[in-house]
């Protein structure tokens, strides 16, 4: 790690973080590069924006962190990157100063400045804008940042502010172990407030769009794809090898692995689990498989009946063979999952809930006496809607989980699938049962999947609340170390346990298909790689 008047402390330094790792394309010597540097890879869908304060999953973020810088990244190893600040310090954890690297510009060529920088933050967390991460900078502890995002106070109060126009200084009401690592998230980046101001939602365009990384959009051609060109006024543009990069569309895993074979792509989105196996034999290498701190989850809405009753949803919880879908319907090393968050995260290591290691008939008629009790029986069997977007995998394990729950308990289940942006608008706007959901760790520590079912979170579109809960993850904020921390911790996944908010169904791997001409592929934790990282070689 650099340490060029950095300095933050203990607890924040052995944070391992997966956040961002940041490294640039690094081409060992006498590797002979392709002549056309331009990279195709598929993305999944399509995102429902480009503007960082309104979006909320990888499908957007792949672009954000080609397009855009943060104050920090995060190494592969945990250490922070220095990237748009190029230095900073601290005062008891409590008061940080940023100095921004001297003659950073957006992708026009105008300034980066800390006015920038706190203007952005602002308007993350205004509710005008209703940004899925609005809670974010609350989490963070940043000063106000959580009385502004409910609406108690003004942007203009936020506990950050400009000294001048590079230096920046963020005041917290406590200190944060993953205060550095939470920064790298890329909701927390810098977005050029004249653009804004001059082009509105109009700003991400590729006619407006500015940008302060590697590269800049110039061209969007809806459900077709997103084209983005080397920004040669990024700061580190020297290390960038790749020129162009498109970013693909494709929901369908068939397709993806067709398009692939036929030479169209270069890094699948996913692998299809009915063909993982037959692909492993036949690319053998091409096949790359990497652990990722992400949980699949079936989330309720709470407020919503039957769902408004923990009994039904832990029966429905316990009703599940989480092991036959994690072994049999997916089956490329996912693990069965009875933990929102996971096992092994942040130097915490997490148990079950005790009723995960009974058998399954066991299961089975604790569900039926949990739903007895309820009020539901072969007279008057509970039925629902299953929602999930469309791919292929998520209807694979739709069906699966519907069988299971009408053999099992006699539920009658309607599955029902929505492309990503407007399912993403159902869940916000809680016109739903029970959702298909996945939560990637934003850094590597349990808060970051716990925080989502905080009362009031932007992420909590399950609407649970239990003040118990939220005070469990208040004092392990405050914890003094790693261990009275996981205590904490322990205790909050506990509690979700009983009340299952959230039925959690496996951990994920995540998987591509690469072709061996393409160099610099090592993706982190998250799952995420960087283009900038990327090179072609000669083929």
């Amino acid at each position: 790690m650099k340490l060029n008047r950095v300095t933050f402390s203990l607890l924040a330094a052995g944070l391992m973080s997966v956040s961002a790792w940041v490294q640039a394309a690094e081409v060992p010597a006498g590797t002979p590069l392709a002549e056309k540097q331009e990279l195709v890879r598929n993305n999944g869908s399509e995102p429902a924006s480009l503007d960082p304060h309104k979006v909320e999953s990888n499908v957007e973020f792949n672009l954000i962190n080609d397009m855009f810088d943060g104050l920090v990244a995060v190494r592969l190893d945990g250490s922070i990157e220095p990237r748009l600040a190029a230095s900073w310090e601290n005062k008891d954890n409590l008061v940080w100063t940023f100095h921004l690297r001297p003659g950073i510009t957006w992708s026009d060529g105008t300034a980066i400045t800390a006015q920038d920088v706190v203007w952005s933050w602002q308007r993350l967390l205004d509710p005008a804008i209703s940004s899925p991460y609005a809670s974010y900078p609350g989490h963070m502890h940043i000063v106000n940042a959580t009385e502004i995002a409910e609406g108690k106070k003004t942007p203009d109060t936020l506990g950050v502010k400009a000294l001048n126009d590079t230096t920046l200084q963020v005041t917290l009401t406590q200190p944060v172990a993953a205060f550095l690592p939470m920064l790298a998230h890329p909701s927390m980046v810098p977005v050029d407030r004249v653009l804004i101001g001059r082009f509105g939602d109009k700003w991400t365009k590729p006619e407006h769009f500015v940008g302060s990384g590697a590269y800049k959009i110039s061209d969007w051609v809806v459900n077709e794809k997103i084209i983005a060109v080397r920004n040669p006024r990024y700061w580190d543009d020297k290390k960038t090898v790749i020129e162009k990069v498109t970013y693909l569309p494709i929901s369908s895993e068939t397709a993806d692995v067709n398009r692939y074979k036929a030479g169209e792509i270069d890094i699948t989105n996913t692998i299809p689990v009915n063909q993982f196996a037959q692909l492993k034999k036949t690319l053998g290498d091409q096949v790359n498989v990497t652990p990722q701190l992400a949980t699949y989850y079936y989330e309720f809405n709470t407020t919503k009946a039957p769902f408004n009753d923990p009994r039904v949803r832990r029966a429905l919880n316990l009703a599940l063979d989480k092991d036959i879908i994690a072994e049999k319907v997916m089956g490329q090393g996912q693990r069965p999952a009875w933990l929102v968050s996971q096992p092994e995260i942040g130097g915490v290591k997490l148990t079950n809930p005790e009723y995960a290691a009974w058998p399954m008939d066991k299961r089975i008629a604790e569900a039926k006496k949990l739903l007895e009790e309820a009020g539901f029986n072969q007279q008057h069997p509970l039925s629902f809607s299953l929602l999930y977007n469309t791919m292929e995998t998520h209807q694979r394990i739709a069906i699966a989980a519907a069988s299971m729950w009408k053999k099992n308990l006699g539920v009658e289940v309607k599955l029902q699938n929505q492309e990503w942006k407007t399912m993403l608008d159902t869940m916000h706007t809680g016109n739903f049962d029970l959702v298909r959901y996945a939560w990637i760790a934003d850094y590597d520590d349990a808060s970051t999947f716990l925080n989502n079912f905080r009362t009031g979170s932007s992420e909590n579109t399950s609407q649970y609340s239990n003040p118990a809960y939220d005070a469990l993850l208040v004092s392990a904020a405050k914890a003094k170390d790693v261990a009275e921390r996981g205590n904490y911790y322990q205790q909050a996944e506990d509690m979700l346990a009983q009340d299952a908010p959230a039925i959690p169904v496996y951990h994920y791997v995540r998987t591509y298909l690469v072709k061996p001409w393409v160099g610099g592929f090592a993706p982190n934790n998250r799952g995420e790689y960087y283009t900038k990282d990327l090179f072609l070689k000669k083929h």
